[in-house]
């Protein structure tokens, strides 16, 4: 299996070799494993614990990093992979960017050398499943201010209190960072809180329209004792946090292009096989222009993620860039499945077609982690020099 038509201008032709053989790993990986019963798990809204052996032998986790448990390769690879595997299931892209980003990543740009490798080499192989807890059921895009989870330093440990929502993963991860605010300085520092803690508690989210095979679950502290060795060491600020954002919001950006590319893809093969009026839908011209109007949307998504990426690859980029590329990358997406689901009529409202999923699914990455609105006024900031919040 090759290169897909649709990377129009040939942008993976930018990775070398061996980066495009782990790309097309991937790529035979999801074809295989993933695409012939996801559809089912959406449904159920069920995890497939069956695929992490698989996709563990990939050995695409914490695959930017250096040091413990890092691949050393390109965040410009770590993005396409992203793309990959949204562009099957965004519910998986998500997982993966859950435990290889935002888990690994707090440990990998806030932890000290011995707590990662302590950590780091475990979940690279999968062995430890990681997830992230910053968001609260009152704190979401005002979490810089608003954390209202507190850790308190009790001797050689910490007691923290609080509440956690939407946290992907942590129904069943080993470990789970969970961001506190230290009721002593008020600022905000990270904490490895391991599974079966006590006072630590998951309740599943259910009824959700959009990521149905992630799991997520609103997490009770409730008087959990951490030890001070569980406390990320470079992690003494919002500012700390913010630098794990940073590098996942690029790849949310990445998920985005990969969702509009699946929902795109499969738009064009019904348009290829579906007849009305005695000939292929394909040959009309309103469909044409559908279909270049979602090309047009993900090349220029997946073009800017490029550079974004290489960016981050040179150590240069910015918040305000990332911002800028999930910002608008994900309103490229939601214009795009639209169009997709607009494309098939009727059918596209039917699971068995696919699309449908690919237009749930973009309406959670649409607003996660920092939402359209956050993520312009962290540009607007950044441009103008003022800031608008509140």
């Amino acid at each position: 299996m090759g290169a897909p038509t649709t990377d129009f201008y040939g942008l993976e032709g930018l990775l070398d070799d061996d980066e495009r053989q782990i790309l097309l790993g991937m790529r035979e990986f999801l074809a295989r494993e993933v695409a012939p019963i996801i559809t089912d798990h959406w449904v159920r809204a069920t995890f497939p614990f069956e695929i992490v052996p698989g996709l563990a032998a990939l050995g695409t986790a914490g695959l930017a990093f250096d040091g413990p448990g890092g691949g050393r390769r390109r965040f410009l690879l770590d993005g396409m992979l992203a793309m990959e595997m949204a562009r099957v299931d965004p519910s998986i892209a998500t997982f993966h960017g859950v435990h290889s980003g935002l888990a690994m990543g707090s440990i990998q740009l806030c932890g000290s050398e011995e707590q990662k490798e302590r950590w780091l080499p475990a979940m690279a192989r999968w062995e430890k499943i990681g997830a992230f807890g910053l968001t609260e059921p009152d704190a979401g895009s005002g979490a810089a201010g608003g954390l209202t989870t507190t850790a308190t330093r009790d001797g050689d440990e910490w007691v923290l209190d609080g509440e956690k929502k939407w946290i992907g993963n942590a129904t069943f991860a080993d470990l789970t960072i969970i961001w506190a605010r230290d009721t002593a300085s008020d600022e905000v520092l990270g904490f490895v809180v391991e599974k079966d803690t006590p006072g630590f508690s998951t309740e599943p989210i259910g009824d959700k329209i959009a990521l149905r095979v992630v799991q997520n679950a609103h997490i009770t502290l409730d008087g959990v004792r951490v030890p001070e060795a569980n406390r990320l060491q470079g992690a003494n600020s919002f500012e700390d946090t913010g630098r794990v954002l940073l590098m996942t919001r690029a790849g949310v950006a990445w998920m985005a292009v990969g969702c509009a590319l699946g929902a795109y893809e499969h738009a064009l093969a019904y348009a290829t096989e579906r007849e009305q009026f005695g000939q292929k839908i394909a040959g009309f011209q309103l469909i044409q222009d559908l279909l270049v109007q979602m090309l047009g949307n993900t090349t220029a998504s997946a073009t800017l993620c490029v550079q974004l990426s290489q960016l981050q690859d040179a150590g240069k980029a910015t918040d305000a860039q990332a911002s800028l590329a999930k910002a608008f990358c994900t309103v490229r997406m939601r214009e795009t499945v639209g169009y997709a689901r607009e494309l098939l009529g009727g059918n596209g409202i039917l699971l068995d077609h696919q699309v449908g999923r690919f237009v749930a699914d973009a309406e959670a990455i649409y607003s996660y982690e920092g939402t359209r609105e956050i993520n312009t006024l962290i540009v607007g900031r950044d441009i103008t020099g003022i800031g608008a919040f509140v």
